[in-house]
């Protein structure tokens, strides 16, 4: 009889602590959205940060504060359609991009000035001369890009960059990464590109490289969508206008237009 008491007061305080401890969380608890963990799924959870943001949870957070909800660049239209529906906003769309190194100067197509052994590092070579080879414009081949890649989507062949399209997610961190700004993102779709991002004229770019771009203007001459134009003394051109002829590529004298699109043309397979 004598623990009764005791064991009694002991029973009835845990049972006041616990309706107190249920009362004050509720009370306190800080109500989260349930579209935040839908939104989080939704995204590819690679957290490239090619968003603007940290990663893909700081990302997901920032849709609910009201950011747009087509900024995932490796997930795209498909991954913006869902976030959008999640949101209950008009979907925006956005492109799937893929990256695209605008060289194709292999060692059997452009010569070197010296042999860099510094840094294995594109960045380091840089600072010699503007690179180790005789067009300074383009890929040094020593694979910074490879080291910031999320997804091992390149590597470096012959000196030159590749990119694998089918593990490329568009992220763009190697775009920031190449001293010689010679990656871009385009739209997955565009077919044809210009390999070449020399500034050189056309008769020295021609000495340098014999795949480099001469701007000689023949593919600007015959597209059909005056999609291409010369700019730096090479072609560019517009995604928007492409649709995807071919034209360019079999009307370039030097091949510096390449189709991305087929089974091992050059860099983008």
């Amino acid at each position: 009889m004598d623990y009764i008491i005791p064991i009694g007061l002991f029973a009835l305080l845990g049972l006041v602590s616990g309706v107190l401890l249920t009362v004050v969380s509720k009370a306190f608890a800080v109500k989260t959205d349930e579209r935040l963990e839908k939104v989080a799924e939704a995204l590819p959870q690679v957290n490239c940060g090619a968003c603007g943001y940290s990663g893909c949870a700081d990302y997901a957070g920032a849709v609910i504060k009201g950011a747009p909800c087509n900024l995932c660049k490796p997930g795209g239209a498909a991954v913006a359609a869902k976030v959008a529906a999640i949101m209950g906003v008009t979907d925006k769309g956005a492109q799937s991009l893929k990256a695209f190194v605008r060289c194709s100067g292999s060692c059997d197509k452009a010569g070197h000035k010296y042999a860099f052994g510094g840094i294995n590092s594109c960045s380091a070579c840089n600072k010699y001369y503007n690179g180790s080879k005789l067009c300074t414009s383009g890929c040094l081949g020593y694979g910074d890009c490879t080291k910031v890649c999320p997804q091992g989507a390149i590597s470096i062949r012959d000196r030159i960059a590749v990119i694998d399209r089918r593990l490329c997610i568009g992220c763009g961190l190697c775009v920031n990464e190449c001293p010689n700004a010679l990656i871009s993102l385009r739209p997955e779709s565009q077919r044809y590109e210009v390999a070449c991002s020399s500034a050189a004229p056309g008769k020295v770019t021609r000495k340098l490289c014999s795949s480099g771009c001469i701007a000689c203007g023949m593919c600007v001459r015959n597209c059909p969508q005056k999609a291409i134009s010369i700019k730096d003394n090479h072609a560019l051109i517009d995604s928007a206008l492409c649709i995807g002829c071919g034209v360019c590529k079999e009307k370039c004298p030097v091949g510096a237009i390449i189709d991305t699109q087929m089974p091992g043309g050059n860099q983008n397979e």
